[in-house]
This record gives structure tokens, sequence and C-alpha cells, in this order.
């Protein structure tokens, strides 16, 4: 029971609340609306301060104790980030250094082709509106035309001619396998590590936001109930049993663990994506020998020059004579591989996600094994259980919001979930599904500060040997097609369609899967 004695006991930590030099005495407790009514140290005033300092303590208490997630996702985001622009800016030094030396004034003149493929590179990467297959199409076509002129400098090539030089590329392979396989490398390592920093972001975005809490009016009152009341009954060294301080947390976070479901499975796809980075999809085994690929795909095309000219002179007419000759190309094999260090970054990362998995419904936990709050799980008798020193009775709540209905401690409305809580679910969902895709090898989707979509249909970046295993789910977006794809499919929804019309459709879409 409280006495003068035990109210006394409690001024320093009244003092500490109210900044008060006010004695503390015994009064009977019918005014209180919080706290047992019986006699007690408190008043009204006293219980609605202390209502407010409970709700403090309990945010800074579920952002201290969500510190170690938050932060893991703000480092290993800047960390990797880091790693990876450094790395394109790495592999671009490289390969200008290589080919300065290799080509010289030839390259220099033509450096720009080279500039602009790690400008797209960058600009992909960053979310930018980038479709990674046609721009390295692009890249082969342009060093085509340029690479041709060089090799034919007794020739005058106007840009129409240049332009039908550039229709051969496919069709003439003048660099050999190399465009071929580099595509398939560069997509499913840009595809995978874009969407790899993307998810560390999103990761980051949600746990920043739901580790801010607003606690409810019902979750207020029961935070009061169960860290000052002791005090206001004279019991300032008693504190809250463990299995009652369960049931008061799980109330009062009830809408945080239902985020949990979602965020492993988002967890789950950020380590199947970094299994990729860290093997088939490894960015550093793509991009630090860029330089030697692109020029072994250089030396190809001298080698076959004399074949790739008779043909595009045959498909494309024969060219004017140059006024003056210019320089033949010469080029050395001057090829500097290197040995590649493991992704470290990826690794690390693996090893803190894997941390943070099951995080939001172990939060009631983690808080309650907090010496600071709860007498602990061995106390069970000499503890707070919400009336006075004894066993806490009640069962424990099982996680998430509808489990609440019969929680003994807090008032939760089960009918109206946080909205809140439920955009930052949704958000870990899409996060997903765009990483089960780019664990697939496929282009996702992503919004660049222009509010423009990144370019679709960069393929799968897979052959079947490489990739044989697909992650199964099911997606909540379309998948990305390509333009002249997309037109079809477009217009597939008009009314009107003859039969006829709809079978050279199937058949059109039947011979494009075989060709793939």
């Amino acid at each position: 029971s409280c006495d003068e004695a035990s109210c006394i006991f409690c001024s320093d930590t009244f003092l500490s609340v109210f900044n008060s030099n006010s004695f503390f005495l015994v009064i009977p407790g019918e005014h209180l609306r919080i706290c047992p009514q019986e006699y007690t140290c408190c008043t009204s005033e006293m219980e609605d301060k202390l209502s407010q300092q409970s709700k403090l303590e309990f945010e800074n208490l579920v952002e201290e104790t969500s510190h170690f997630v938050r932060t893991t996702f703000v480092s290993r985001h800047k960390k990797f980030d880091e790693f990876f622009r450094e790395l394109l800016e790495n592999a671009e030094r490289s390969l200008n250094d290589m080919f300065v030396r290799t080509y010289g004034m030839l390259y220099m003149q033509n450096s720009e082709v080279f500039q602009d493929l790690f400008t797209e590179l960058k600009r992909y990467y960053t979310g930018g509106n980038v479709n990674l297959e046609e721009m390295l199409n692009d890249f082969w076509a342009r060093l085509l035309e340029r690479m041709f002129q060089l090799i034919n400098p007794q020739y005058h090539f106007t840009e129409d001619y240049l332009e039908c030089v550039s229709k051969y590329t496919d069709q003439l392979k003048p660099f050999g396998d190399v465009p071929r396989k580099l595509k398939v490398q560069v997509t499913r390592a840009f595809i995978a590590a874009r969407t790899f920093v993307q998810g560390l972001t999103v990761g980051r975005e949600v746990a920043n936001r739901v580790s801010k809490v607003s606690p409810t009016p019902g979750c207020i009152r029961a935070l009061m109930k169960m860290l000052y009341c002791p005090y206001c009954r004279g019991l300032p060294t008693v504190k809250p049993c463990n299995n009652y301080c369960l049931n008061v947390m799980k109330g009062c976070l009830a809408n945080q663990a239902d985020l949990d479901t979602e965020w492993n499975l988002f967890i789950d796809a950020m380590l199947l994506v970094a299994e990729r980075l860290e093997g088939p999809f490894n960015i550093e085994s793509v991009m630090d020998p860029i330089d030697v690929k692109i020029s072994e795909a250089i030396m190809n095309m001298q080698e076959n020059s004399m074949q790739v000219s008779a043909k595009v002179f045959q498909g494309c007419g024969q060219p004017k004579p140059a006024p003056a000759l210019r320089s033949s190309l010469s080029m050395a094999d001057v090829f500097n591989l290197f040995s590649l260090s493991s992704l470290n970054q990826v690794t690390d990362i693996k090893e803190k996600l894997k941390l943070s998995k099951k995080f939001w419904s172990t939060l009631p936990y983690t808080i309650c094994k907090d010496e600071r709050v709860t007498a602990g799980p061995s106390v069970e008798e000499d503890c707070w259980n919400g009336h006075t020193k004894a066993r806490y009775l009640p069962e424990i709540m099982n996680d998430g919001l509808t489990n609440q209905i019969n929680n003994p401690e807090v008032d939760v409305d089960i009918t109206r979930p946080d909205t809140f809580i439920r955009q930052q679910i949704m958000a870990l969902r899409v996060m997903t599904n765009k990483l089960k895709n780019a664990y697939n090898g496929n282009d996702v989707n992503f919004q660049d500060t222009s509010d423009e979509t990144s370019g679709s249909g960069s393929g799968s970046g897979c052959t079947d040997d490489i990739c044989p295993t697909e992650f199964d789910f099911i997606t909540t977006e379309a998948p990305p097609v390509d333009s002249d794809r997309r037109e079809v499919e477009a217009s597939a929804t008009q009314p009107g369609w003859s039969l006829q019309t709809l079978l050279i459709v199937f058949i059109s879409l039947v011979l494009q899967r075989q060709w793939r």
C-alpha cells in the first residue's frame, strides 16, 4: 500500500519529470483516470504529465531499438553506392588509358563513342530512362560506323551510307561474338546492381518511417499504467512484469508487427539478388575487363575488315573515293588482364540483412528484454502487473493487429489498420517483385528524377546454362515489353478484330518466341 515514506522516496523521480520543488504526500486516488484509484502519490495533473512522459519514453525506446536495422540500410546503401560508382569510374579510366596507349590519336578522335557508353551506364544505374539492350546495340552500331571509315580511308561516306552500314551489325557480326556476350553480362549485372541498391533505398526509407511511432490514446494509457503507476502507488523500485510488458508492446506495435511478413519476403529477395551479384551477375567481373573485351572486338573487326567491307559494298553500294587518303588503322595486342577481387561489399551486406529478418515481430520482445524497462523474464512474482506487485496472469497475445482483439492492456481497434503502415507494406511488396524480376535477369521499371520510367525490354540477360533456376512468384505489375510488342498488345484490346487478324497476331507471337 502507498504511504508517506514511499511517496517521499518517489520524489526524486517526480522532480526530474516536473522540474518542481513540490513535496509529494499520500492522498486518496478517486481522481485518477489511469492508475488504480487507491491511496496515491499522484495528482490528476501529475498523471497527465506522466502520460506524456511515457509517450516520449516509448517513442525513444522504439527509435533506439530500431537503430541497428536503420543504420544497416543507411550505411550499406552508402558503401555499395560508392563502391559501384567507383567501379564504373575505374573501368572508364582503365579503358581510356589502355586505348590511348594502344590506338593513340585514332581513339582520341572517336573517344566520345566510349564516353557516351559509360555515361548511359551511369544513368541507367541511377534510375534513368535507359534501355540497356538498345543502348548497347547503338554503341556497337556507332563503333562499326567509325571503324568502317578507318579501315576504308580511301572512300568518302555520307551519313546515309553510314546508317546503311550500321544495319549490317547483327548480320555480319564484324566484332565477333563479343557484343552478344557483353550484352548478356552487362544487362544482367546492371539490372541486379541497380535493383539491389534500390532495394537498400526502400529498406532504409521503410525502416526510418516505421521507427517513428505515433502511439494511440489507448497505447499511451497502457504505457502510463505500466511505467509510472508503480511510482504513483509508492513502488518506485518495482519494475513491470515481462509478460505484462509484452502485451502492452504488442498492443502498441500491432500495426508494425503486420509489416513483418512482407519485410521478411523483401529481405529474402534481397539476399537472393545478393547471391547473384556474388556469382553469375558479378558486376566486378563484367566491368574490370571491359576495356579488354572491347579491344578484342576491335581486333575481330580488323581481322574481318576485308570480308565486312565487301559485303557492305555489295549491300549499300560502292562509295565515292575520298579526296585524300587518311592513315589506315594500326592496332597492337596489348591486353591487360588482371585478377578480380571478390565482391566483399555484397557479402558484408548479406550478413547484416540476415540479422534484420523478423525485426518488426520481435520488436516487443527486444524492448521488454531491456533491464531499464522490465524486471526480466526470470522475475515473475516481485514485479508490477498493472495493479500491484504480483504475478501477471493474463496470457500473452499473438503478433499482429487482428490478434489484439482481446488484448487485456491496450484498447486496439482491429477494424482500422494504420494507413501509413499499409503504404509501407505495399512499398515492400512492389520492391520485392522487382527484386525477384532482377534475380531472374529481367529488367524492372524505376522512376527517375524526371518522373520517367526506365526503358523496358532489356531482356533476361541469361542463357539456359547460366540462369537455369528461376524464382517463381506472382507479380503485381505487367512485365516489360519492347515497343513493337507493346503496340500489338495495346491494339489487341480494341474491339472489332476479325478471326483472321487474331490468327495472324497469334502466329507472329509464336514465331517471335521460337526465334528467341
